[in-house]
């Protein structure tokens, strides 16, 4: 089950990255962008610490509260449930 969960962990982030980098090539290309509710969406899907990062690196939607407040909040979210979680099934307390 572990094992499931880190792959899937591992694809989303990549997803996540890629999406952000062509996102802040496509921004200065001027070619389609990706849409603020995909990035949003990866980063709720587990993305949330990497795409802020790359964000962070390559300086894309630092302006953007709603990416510079919103991921950290989405993380320490995840960090609540998987805390509750893994409480509930007995690995914690």
């Amino acid at each position: 089950m572990l094992y499931f969960l880190i792959i899937y962990l591992v694809v989303v982030n990549i997803i996540a990255i890629a999406l952000t980098i062509y996102d802040k090539r496509a921004s200065v290309l001027g070619l389609w962008r990706v849409r603020e509710s995909t990035l949003m969406l990866f980063s709720f899907l587990g993305g949330s610490v990497l795409m802020y990062l790359i964000m962070r690196i390559i300086h894309h939607k630092t302006r953007h509260p709603l990416f510079m407040v919103g991921i950290p909040i989405i993380f320490v979210l995840q960090i609540i449930f998987t805390l509750v979680v893994l409480y509930a099934v007995g690995y914690l307390g």
